[in-house]
């Protein structure tokens, strides 16, 4: 799986071109005939604006098929995708990126993780433990079972966990401002 993942993605950077037209003979494919529903990444995310471009395009060419994303590019997708998004594909806004300032959690169709399915529910939001099919507009998912990265997340869940680091890093760049002999980078 690691070697065709890494293969895609150097497909994608070498020949962007390539990629696109290979996929779209995927997406052609006799079993998408009648439409279909695809998640886009299962993992990973749109890494340029120039590959998220080439998705939309890919997207728009395939009326007949529903796609629908994770992503933490919000800014991107602001600027981008919401002025004038494919009918046919649906995103969900993934907490815990350098971009959750920018996610408005009354408008958007957010996913955040959490460290179990009761933390879930007292969150307000919804699990997506047996599907995440185009569902509510919050998503819960409950945390891999890996050990170490479950006790890095505690009690919180990953957008409260990001919160404190971006809270934490601004109040470092402002002690620093703030320090005799600090200059500017502006």
């Amino acid at each position: 799986m690691k070697a065709k993942r890494e293969r895609n993605l150097m497909l994608v950077l070498d020949e962007p071109g390539r990629f696109k037209a290979e996929m779209a003979a995927e997406l052609g494919h006799r079993r998408f005939r009648d439409g279909g529903l695809i998640r886009w990444h299962d993992a990973g995310d749109f890494f340029s604006e120039a590959y998220l471009l080439m998705c939309l395009e890919l997207f728009r060419a395939h009326p007949h098929i529903t796609f629908y994303a994770y992503t933490k590019s919000i800014e991107s997708f602001r600027r981008l995708v919401e002025p004038d998004p494919p009918p046919n594909f649906r995103w969900i806004f993934s907490y815990g990126g350098t971009q959750d300032a920018l996610i408005n959690i009354t408008r958007d169709r957010v996913a955040d993780v959490f460290p179990d399915e009761e933390a879930i529910e007292a969150a307000g939001f919804s699990s997506q433990e047996d599907s995440d099919l185009l569902g509510p507009p919050k998503v819960g998912i409950p945390a891999n079972n890996i050990p170490h990265l479950k006790k890095r997340l505690g009690n919180r869940s990953m957008s409260q966990m990001q919160a404190e680091h971006d809270a934490s890093a601004a109040e470092r760049r402002q002690r620093r401002a703030g320090s005799p002999g600090a200059s500017s980078s502006n």
